[in-house]
């Protein structure tokens, strides 16, 4: 009877140690402890941002509406890739687009469009 007790004393502080080691590690990688012991505060929300923009080939012509329908300005420029090797391919101005504002951007191959793209930026750089 006493070796029962002695094994059941021995047990449970065995598990207690375990525990006491097992908790705190377990705490810090499920993200509720960080080193300084405070949890972290959440992440924020980037601010929504940019403009939307839609394109039209029509033969050998491109036209491009960019709409900004955020409080932020945004900066877009159309890049047009030619089909035939001998045609240049363009880049247009970067143009700033204001909140609330649309702005209209084209260009043109002598020939045949092969790939239309529009860039966005911050719109506060400097212009080149």
């Amino acid at each position: 009877m006493h070796g029962t007790r002695r094994r059941t004393r021995s047990l449970l502080a065995a598990s207690a140690v375990v525990a006491g080691l097992l908790v705190p590690g377990a705490l810090y990688a499920a993200g509720h402890v960080g080193a300084t012991g405070a949890a972290a505060p959440p992440a924020p929300d980037p601010e929504p941002s940019g403009s939307e923009c839609r394109t039209s080939v029509r033969g050998s012509r491109v036209v491009a509406y960019c709409h900004n329908p955020y409080p932020s300005a945004d900066r877009v420029q159309l890049h047009t890739e030619c089909a035939r090797w001998w045609d240049v391919d363009a880049d247009s101005r970067p143009v700033d687009v204001g909140p609330g504002r649309t702005v209209r951007l084209d260009d043109r191959c002598w020939k045949e469009i092969g790939a239309v793209w529009i860039t966005h930026g911050n719109g506060t750089r400097a212009a080149s």
